[in-house]
């Protein structure tokens, strides 16, 4: 039996803080000499997503449970959520270089393009929901073989 950490501890104050002294010191690093402008991503991020992202991507789940438990099928709801979650990171930490926001700043600064990064990002979320698919016919297959002759 694993021992459990207690809520609270020592260990977990010290990961907290650990992880607010790195967030601290690459918003530093990032909008150096300008605190106000850390200060405000920082808020603006959080207001962002507690106030517009979260509500979005709620009634979007609650729409797709809805609709497959609709058919019948609420079970395969993890088999959307996680690619579609994967996807949606991606495409928030890319989106300036997926939208060609920041095209002459990227080019200037790595001497490269952001032209392939539309086609990458759909791509990857084709592979993610690929595999999702795969991954819940396998799951199906399993199931039916373990069914008795009769029930087939």
């Amino acid at each position: 039996m694993r021992p459990r950490l207690v809520v609270g501890s020592p260990f977990q104050i010290l990961l907290l803080a650990c992880s607010f002294a790195l967030a601290a010191y690459a918003g530093v690093r990032l909008l150096s000499g300008n605190w106000l402008g850390v200060a405000l991503w920082v808020v603006g991020a959080a207001l962002l997503h507690d106030l517009v992202l979260l509500p979005l991507y709620a009634l979007a789940d609650r729409a797709m449970v809805r609709g497959l438990g609709a058919a019948g099928r609420r079970e395969w709801a993890m088999y959307v959520r996680v690619p579609a979650a994967l996807s949606a990171l991606l495409l928030l930490v890319w989106f300036p270089l997926i939208s060609g926001m920041v095209d002459e700043r990227y080019r200037s600064a790595t001497g490269l393009s952001t032209d392939g990064y539309p086609a990458r990002w759909l791509l990857i979320t084709a592979v993610l929901f690929g595999g999702s698919a795969l991954l819940l016919a396998r799951r199906l297959r399993r199931a039916t073989k373990r069914r008795p002759p009769a029930v087939h």
